[in-house]
């Protein structure tokens, strides 16, 4: 079973915490917060983007970096970083890593990127731009991982609600 962590290093946008906390319950992903984060938990925006879901999320909290790699140091970690030399795509994710994720307006610090250049990776993009909103891009890369661990324990079909798939009314196209 995958049980796969993001972890999002002194997020600023309650809503992008929220996004990915809703994320995470749909995936059976734990989060971690590395403060000073840039809301309070209990703000609006952050159970309005996680919808009802807030209440389910597996989330710990931790009051610096050093912290995190205390309580967890045998992570194996993969920073997402617009700095990084491989693509999310390059690498084969463990059923158990740490996906770190750095904050909306200036990622992951160097210091800790240069402390672990073999774990950063980057989403391709054209021209200049700076980088992808942090929810897309942890759903992004959470999903390569997921998909790599084969959807583990995961519901791989759907299902319509008021019709059936095999009751023979359908066109094609």
């Amino acid at each position: 079973m995958a049980e796969l962590n993001i972890v999002l290093y002194e997020p600023e946008i309650p809503e992008n915490t929220g996004n990915i906390g809703r994320t995470c319950v749909a995936t059976g992903t734990r989060l971690h917060l590395i403060e000073p984060l840039g809301f309070q938990l209990t703000q609006k925006a952050v159970r309005r983007s996680g919808m009802d879901y807030w209440k389910d999320v597996d989330v710990s909290r931790y009051v610096d970096w050093q912290e995190f790699l205390q309580k967890n140091p045998a992570a194996k970690l993969y920073m997402a970083t617009t700095k990084g030399r491989r693509l999310y795509t390059e690498v084969s994710y463990e059923p158990d890593c740490y996906l770190v994720f750095g904050k909306e307006s200036g990622g992951i610090p160097e210091e800790i990127l240069k402390e672990h250049p073999e774990a950063c990776v980057r989403i391709p993009m054209v021209g200049e731009t700076r980088s992808l909103n942090l929810s897309n891009a942890a759903a992004i890369i959470l999903y390569e991982a997921l998909r790599q661990n084969q959807f583990a324990n995961m519901k791989l079909e759907g299902q319509l609600h008021r019709l059936s798939w095999e009751d023979g009314n359908h066109e094609v196209y």
